[in-house]
């Protein structure tokens, strides 16, 4: 490659969706062969891992067992938030993706398009599409359908139509094979949205009913759905990269982490993703095949900002940003795993800042939060997390590390995602709560615009800074990974002044497969692409 308003139930469902994210860090249980070695403090290297047999040339059968980490409950884009971590692999099987994102070289590269180029000012992008493409009806994948999908993703209001609407001017067919997007803004990663949701184009006969019909120009289509057991999709003969050797793909979800690495010890399932830090790790040790993800602000603390809510008193969070210690929180929930750490990118991130993050200081806590509570603040705070044993453990020990520096903590364990989605995100009833934002090494301004602007549906602390407002429009057009890491720079030392959540950790993902398993392909948001695996015998 060269270079509004929601409902309150659309915006649950979609946040929901985000919130499995911060949820894999609640759910613990109980590429470049050789170099998974874990150093100091359990950190890693990323990228492709383990070794992985030379089995010769593909043969073609069998169903692959995935035991992913969550349900695609739609297949459509628009509803299904598509990351690795929500079903975005199953959608990405039946729909493929306009562009991908290549995990080793670090690029976006074309994959359903043939090409995409920017204008020198990064404001007008032109994709070209490649000839002979056919949905799975045998209808064309043309410029036209290009261009309603968007169109359609948007109207349904699909998760990343906050960030696409302000920014699209125009989407237009020039020709057949010809799409012209027009933006407001300069946009340096926009290749990211045509990787992700938006990039997944839905054939027109998906939406013509008001039934919703999954038909995409992937590898594969829907063959039966039993919703909490599994989904299984079969070949699609006529794909455009050729018949996939596949016969089915088979979609399964069990409920720990620990369980799907015992089957994919046991040979029960042939692929599997997975989050929790202390399974990861030892998924990492025993060097299975595979590809291991990197996110930051992968265990995070957010803070209501909002006025009559203690964290608008930036005395208090920095008291709490001082007083809470990445390493005794990753000690007590993930039994010393992980990636401990309070800045945004951590050292293995491309983006590592240079400036460092606030440490911790306990006297500096007591102090501030003293002058606080001069001023009238009772110390009192509600933590909000789950109910599970690990956010259990996390708030026990967030509980202690804030009372051992004067705060009183009242503890709201609730069960249910979509209803400490709504608490987060729709009603802002809380003080603080755990959760991530998952921040990739693709496009760190896709999240880094969601967590922290002051428009964003995604900001939940009600977080407002014309300065960062700013840095992340600077960040929007930044053309190179030294402009970026400069801009990053600058909102890491914002963040540190301004204190909008805590950082405790970035997060591993692990998609991990059997020494038979051949042909997965890595893109963005820690998805896969299966058009070309197979199973050797």
């Amino acid at each position: 490659m060269k270079r509004a308003p929601r409902t309150r139930a659309r915006l649950v469902a979609v946040l929901a969706a985000s919130a499995m994210l911060s949820a894999a860090c609640a759910s613990n249980d109980d590429g470049k062969p050789a170099q998974q070695t874990k150093a100091e403090r359990g950190r890693y290297t990323f990228g492709a891992l383990g070794k992985q047999p030379d089995a010769g040339e593909p043969v073609r059968g069998g169903t692959l067992r995935f035991a992913d980490y969550a349900e695609a409950r739609s297949l459509s884009p628009a509803v299904t938030y598509a990351t690795g971590a929500s079903g975005g692999s199953a959608l990405a099987a039946v729909y493929d993706v306009l562009m991908r994102y290549d995990t080793a070289a670090k690029k976006y590269e074309p994959w359903l398009a043939k090409s995409l180029e920017s204008s020198a000012d990064l404001k007008t992008w032109t994709l070209k599409l490649r000839d002979g493409v056919n949905f799975s009806d045998g209808t064309p994948l043309d410029a036209d359908a290009v261009v309603a999908s968007i169109a359609w993703y948007q109207k349904n209001k699909g998760a990343d139509t906050a960030l696409l609407a302000p920014n699209l001017a125009s989407t237009r067919a020039t020709d057949d094979r010809t799409v012209v997007f027009t933006l407001r803004t300069p946009w340096a990663t926009f290749p990211a949205m045509l990787a992700q949701a938006p990039g997944m184009i839905v054939a027109p006969a998906a939406y013509a009913t008001k039934t919703f019909e999954p038909i995409g120009a992937g590898p594969f289509t829907l063959g039966s759905y039993a919703p909490q057991e599994e989904m299984v999709l079969k070949a699609n003969k006529k794909y455009w990269k050729g018949e996939p050797y596949l016969d089915a793909l088979r979609f399964s979800w069990p409920q720990s982490d620990r369980s799907k690495l015992d089957a994919l010890n046991d040979g029960t399932v042939d692929v599997t993703y997975m989050r929790s830090p202390d399974v990861v790790d030892d998924a990492v040790h025993e060097k299975h095949p595979g590809e291991l993800t990197l996110t930051g602000l992968g265990n995070m603390v957010t803070i209501n900002t909002r006025a009559g809510r203690p964290g608008a008193d930036l005395r208090v969070r920095r008291a709490m940003a001082l007083a809470l210690d990445p390493e005794l929180d990753t000690a007590r929930a993930y039994n010393g795993k992980g990636l401990p750490g309070k800045e945004i990118f951590p050292p293995e991130s491309r983006l590592h800042s240079s400036v460092k993050p606030l440490g911790v200081d306990l006297d500096g806590a007591k102090k501030l939060l003293g002058e606080a509570k001069k001023d009238g603040y009772d110390g009192a705070l509600t933590y909000m997390d789950g109910t599970d044993p690990v956010s259990r453990a996390k708030a026990v020990v967030t509980k202690a590390m804030l009372e051992r520096v004067g705060f009183k903590v009242t503890l709201d364990l609730v069960p249910s995602i979509a209803d400490r989605t709504a608490k987060t995100y729709v009603e802002h009833d809380f003080d603080i709560s755990r959760g991530a934002a998952s921040i990739s090494e693709s496009d760190p301004y896709h999240r880094l615009q969601s967590v922290l602007n002051s428009q964003s549906y995604g900001n939940p602390g009600g977080y407002r800074n014309p300065k960062m407002d700013a840095l992340l429009a600077e960040l929007q057009r930044a053309d190179g990974d030294a402009e970026t890491k400069r801009i990053l720079d600058r909102v890491q030392t914002l963040f540190n002044e301004d204190v909008p959540l805590v950082n405790l950790g970035a997060s591993a993902a692990f998609t991990a497969w059997g020494t038979n398993v051949h042909g997965i392909v890595p893109t963005d948001e820690y998805m896969a692409l299966f058009g070309e695996a197979w199973i050797s015998k």
